[in-house]
């Protein structure tokens, strides 16, 4: 099992002997108020989830990962991990040295520790996060929409939150303990935002041959329209791997965070998270968290070779199909037949199908899968 990233895995939950003292000290303190992505975030860095992170980016860090992928300690890191202000609060905030930060409905759930308050270029980052500042990318468009000014410093979390899917939400701590409960050496990671087809299937099974056991991550928060709704994905992977798996090679448990469509960026920033968990391996298929034609079909496998020092082993998938000949999927580089004989894996042809009440064919699909999503209303993010 691979070290945490940094070397250390991050603990920043107080324990309940402290937690009574500092909820009673936070009844005077100032407050900021966090949106769902941002408490997401501060819950990940307390469980070390985002290790080496201990806190929101400082100047130094910020400006690392912008320029050179790394932090100031030259660790990898491709993903600016930030809390963004306006102006007022900033101004207001320079005064003060801890403050406690609250959900959305005003629950005091982490302390923070303000180390320093600095303005920042919003092309600048979107162009080195994104690669591009074209406000058709979503995740430019968030960056346009972020406050002016970023606070960095340390955090403590006081109570958890509660996600919603509390038997799917393991820490690393845990899994990591059960792969080792399990005698699992060898880990692969499954990253996921969508319902499984047979094309994921063969996938995960495909590099379970050579690993003792599969870690299946799918993503839970706020993800862009159209998007599987969180309960569809985790349900129907449910019924796949109570059917299709073998109980005591498969374990899911979810990440609690917003997808960036970073690409290239985030495929290294979710290898470094599943490492965290305990994986040794993280599979990478094919335009890897990117959204639109904004990169290239495998620019977040090429990327890794920048990274010669992440500690986790990628498996990359360059294409996989259906192929009627031989009777099941196939790696596209590998199958002899031609390309009448092969069917794309086509997400958005399956979910036309399914929209319409209907079970897409077999070789694309397990039908107890089929039937979890058909039933689901709504099925998707609106």
């Amino acid at each position: 099992m691979p070290k945490p990233h940094g070397g250390t895995l991050i603990n920043r939950i107080v324990s309940s002997s402290k937690k009574e003292r500092l909820l009673e000290e936070a009844e005077s303190m100032t407050t900021l108020k966090l949106n769902g992505g941002l408490r997401k975030d501060v819950e990940n860095i307390a469980s070390g989830v985002y290790s080496p992170l201990e806190g929101f980016l400082c100047r130094d860090d910020f400006e690392n990962v912008l320029h050179h992928d790394r932090l100031s300690s030259d660790i990898p890191w491709t993903i600016p991990i930030t809390l963004d202000v306006d102006k007022a609060t900033a101004d207001e905030l320079k005064r003060e040295e801890e403050i406690i930060l609250q959900t959305e409905t005003g629950a005091s759930f982490a302390m923070m520790s303000i180390e320093e308050i600095y303005g920042y270029d919003k092309d600048h980052m979107a162009e080195s996060v994104y690669g591009t500042t074209n406000e058709a990318h979503p995740g430019v468009q968030k960056v346009r929409n972020m406050d002016d000014f970023l606070i960095g410093g340390e955090i403590t979390q006081i109570n958890e939150t509660d996600s919603g899917f509390q038997n799917y939400n393991l820490r690393p701590i845990e899994t990591r303990v059960l792969f080792k409960e399990k005698g699992w050496r060898t880990v692969v990671g499954f990253q996921t935002r969508n319902v499984p087809h047979l094309g994921h299937e063969y996938v995960q099974k495909t590099a379970l041959t050579f690993v003792d056991g599969i870690f299946i991550n799918p993503i839970i928060g706020e993800k862009k329209t159209g998007d599987y709704l969180d309960e569809v994905i985790l349900d129907s992977y449910q019924t796949l791997m109570d059917n299709y798996y073998l109980k005591n090679r498969a374990v899911m448990s979810i990440l609690q965070a917003e997808m960036r469509y970073a690409g290239p960026k985030e495929a290294i920033f979710h290898a470094i998270l599943r490492k965290n968990f305990g994986c040794t391996h993280f599979i990478v298929g094919r335009d890897h968290a990117g959204v639109g034609d904004h990169y290239g079909p495998y620019a977040a496998q090429d990327i890794f070779d920048r990274f010669p020092d992440l500690d986790i082993t990628p498996v990359f998938f360059k294409s996989f199909t259906y192929c009627e000949k031989c009777g099941g999927a196939v790696d596209g580089f590998i199958c002899p037949h031609g390309e009448e004989h092969r069917e794309n894996f086509s997400g958005t042809k399956m979910r036309k199908i399914l929209m319409e009440g209907k079970i897409p064919p077999e070789h694309m699909m397990r039908p107890e899968v089929a039937r979890i999503v058909i039933d689901a209303d709504p099925k998707f993010v609106e």
